[in-house]
């Protein structure tokens, strides 16, 4: 995990809502995740606070505020939609959320023979999301592009034979997806990354909600359908596709498995410190070599 520029203390952060939100400056607050590019807090029962802990999340902040009440307000299911956008102080230098809790079980703690009640809702979640971006909607250099663009990195990862000793394989996927016929259509709503961290699950194993919009941007839809495979076992993931449409182009599943690959190994090559995220690369791995 990149180092913190700013580490968040609970103090700063009571500060913060104490100072911009008195109304909920009473509210118990907890910390719940100290990820790569956001510290998040709980706060009382039904919000959140999210602060970047690097510069490079500021912009990532600024558009989980500027896109996700319209995401909320087509998604069948729960996102986290800003209630407050925080102002930079003289204690804590950049914008920062208050954001709608979303309650439910992270998927990635969850057996992935477990996940499949899922299935259903995440293509209808995908489906509310993947409409024709509107003009300024940033464009992520590494999510939702050619698949080529990703190319010099994914064969430095398979290049480590002993975290990959299966790379062989993994370089005729590579190469069949890269075959694939690119993205012709206009550049949709991305979620950008989408994987069993980021997709919260009910009590009866379907899907609850979806959190951590920071890549939120446009282009091809693959990158968010590769989910299929970091997701869900076979029968599971051909629900998945089914319901998030038949009508959908043979090539745009192809680039979605090699999206999966991409993400894959990144969790593989970079989640030593993160074992969760680890294993879903693993999980991830497999499900591409199974097809």
């Amino acid at each position: 995990m990149p180092p913190a520029t700013v580490e968040v203390s609970d103090t700063v952060v009571h500060r913060l809502v104490r100072d911009q939100r008195p109304d909920l400056g009473d509210r118990p607050l907890a910390r719940v995740a100290n990820g790569w590019d956001n510290a998040t807090f709980r706060l009382g029962d039904d919000l959140a606070v999210r602060l970047p802990r690097r510069p490079k999340a500021v912009s990532l902040i600024l558009h989980e505020q500027h896109y996700l009440p319209d995401i909320a307000r087509r998604s069948p299911v729960a996102v986290p939609v800003p209630v407050h956008a925080g102002r930079p102080t003289s204690h804590f230098p950049w914008p920062w959320s208050i954001v709608r809790w979303v309650p439910g079980a992270a998927a990635a703690e969850v057996a992935p023979a477990h996940r499949g009640p899922a299935a259903e809702g995440l293509a209808l979640f995908l489906r509310s999301l993947h409409v024709p971006a509107e003009t300024g909607v940033p464009v992520n250099p590494f999510r939702g592009v050619p698949l080529m663009d990703r190319a010099a990195t994914v064969a430095e990862r398979l290049g480590d034979r002993e975290r990959y000793p299966q790379a062989a394989a993994l370089r005729a996927v590579w190469a069949q997806t890269c075959a694939a016929k690119p993205w012709n259509g206009p550049a949709m709503m991305l979620h950008g990354d989408l994987h069993p961290g980021n997709i919260l699950l009910a009590d009866d194993g379907g899907l609850a909600g979806v959190i951590d919009f920071g890549d939120v941007g446009a282009g091809d839809p693959a990158v968010d359908l590769a989910v299929g495979w970091l997701m869900f076992d076979g029968g599971a993931r051909h629900r998945f596709m089914g319901a998030y449409g038949p009508a959908v182009e043979r090539d745009t599943w192809i680039r979605a498995r090699g999206w999966a690959l991409v993400l894959s190994t990144a969790m593989l090559s970079n989640s030593d410190d993160n074992p969760r995220m680890f294993t879903v690369g693993e999980f991830g791995i497999r499900q591409i070599l199974e097809g």
